[in-house]
Order: C-alpha cells, then structure tokens, then sequence
C-alpha cells in the first residue's frame, strides 16, 4: 500500500517548516532544517537515517515532548506550540502512544494490568480498563498471557506488551523510537507485524524511526533525515527488494 491511499484522510499531526538547533560550546548544531511531515490515520512511516541525523530529536517535536526554534506543530488541527504546558501533557497522556527500544513493563503486574494501567490512571474502571487491556493483548497474539509477568515473558513477548499498552487509551498517533531494537531478527518481524496490523485495525497514525531496514517493507512510506533536511528514503538495494 501506498501513501496515497491516505490522501482522503485529514493529517492527524502536521509538522512545518521545523527547525531545531542546540549549542555546544561556541558551536550551534542545526539538528532540523525546517522539516514538513504530516501523519494521517491508519498509515505507517518510517523514518531512517544514521545515528546521529536527529531522528529523535523529531520523535521528541512529533511527540510533544519538546517545543522547536521555529515552524508550526499541529494536532488535531489545534495549534500545539500554542497549547499550555497542562494541555500539552493531556494531549500526550491520551491522544498519542509512545514505544521506545526497551520496554520498561512494571515487573510486578502481569501483562494485562500492565496494559490496563494508563486506562486506570485515566479514570477507566478496573473492569473497563482490564477489558480492554485483554482484547489488546489477544490482538497482539498474546491470549493465554495475560497473567504472566514480564519476567516470565519472552524479550518479544514483553515488547508486544509494551506496544499493547501504549494503544491502551486509543491515541490518535504512535510514536515508536527503534521498538525492535533489542530483538533479534526473526522476533523482529514478529513484533512489527502485531504492531502493523493493530495499527490498521486502530486507525492509529504511526511514526517508527528504526535502523532494521526488513522492517520498512511493511511502511507505507519510509522517510531518510540527512542533515537536518527529511525526504524520501532511496530504495533499498539488492536484488530482493520485496
């Protein structure tokens, strides 16, 4: 699939014009050089580069979690630069899903309570919020694992846990910072799959920065930051590209 099949939708994030520099000593380093990104729903994007491009540092502006030097951040169509610090922290705790490489599961809930326990913080009752956090897991291909605890689990297990709980509150966006990064390869797949496939079922936006290049054969388009500056990513080499 293509991103075109995503046209129709309005874009649930629009990033425009961004930059972001930080200083080091006297030097200044230009992270973003004015990035324009639009995420719509149901589509997955990749975003690569090499360890240092600022991919995280435009998961961070993406993610709300840090403001840039200049351009326009919309969310839902609302003004995020505009927002106070109390709306941005709302709109974080429910509208948008974080995955990071490691999956920081609390080590004494099992995998349902560790899924159901956002949807509680947020006011869901237990039985409501457990709900949820068993149809999530039984959608990541965990049924039976419920009452494991993450110590109990598998390195790929906990990892879908990890994804399980960050849809949890339905958040319009993902944010996914390598989230296979510390899986091996054939677990990879594995993982990314569940997370691709919710993600269509959710209608979840989602923005993965990852190095694993297998994975982007699942993207509906992939994005390469090089220096500062986001464009598409050149096609992947070798014969067997599928």
């Amino acid at each position: 699939m293509t991103d075109a099949s995503f046209q129709s939708s309005a874009p649930v994030l629009s990033l425009g014009n961004v930059t972001r520099s930080y200083q080091s000593g006297d030097r200044t380093l230009e992270v973003l050089r004015g990035i324009d990104l639009e995420l719509r729903p149901g589509e997955m994007t990749g975003l690569v580069g090499p360890s240092g491009s600022g991919k995280s540092t435009l998961l961070h502006v993406a993610g709300l979690l840090e403001k840039p030097d200049s351009g326009s951040v919309f969310f839902g169509g609302k003004d995020a630069l505009k927002m106070s610090d109390e709306e941005r922290t709302r709109v974080r705790r429910l509208q948008l899903g974080f995955v990071y490489q490691f999956h920081h599961l609390l080590p004494e809930l099992n995998a349902v309570d560790n899924v159901s326990a956002p949807l509680m913080i947020n006011g869901a009752s237990r039985a409501k919020a457990r709900k949820r956090g068993e149809e999530l897991l039984r959608q990541m291909g965990l049924t039976g694992r419920d009452h494991h605890r993450p110590g109990q689990l598998s390195g790929g297990e906990q990892q879908r846990v990890a994804i399980a709980r960050s849809l949890a509150n339905k958040p319009k966006v993902l944010i996914a910072d390598e989230p296979t990064g510390n899986l091996d390869p054939n677990t990879s797949m594995v993982v990314f799959q569940s997370l691709f496939d919710i993600a269509r079922h959710e209608g979840v936006a989602v923005l993965v920065a990852t190095h694993n290049l297998e994975l982007t054969t699942y993207m509906d388009r992939v994005l390469a930051l090089h220096e500062g500056r986001l464009g598409p990513a050149p096609p992947r080499g070798g014969g067997d590209s599928a």
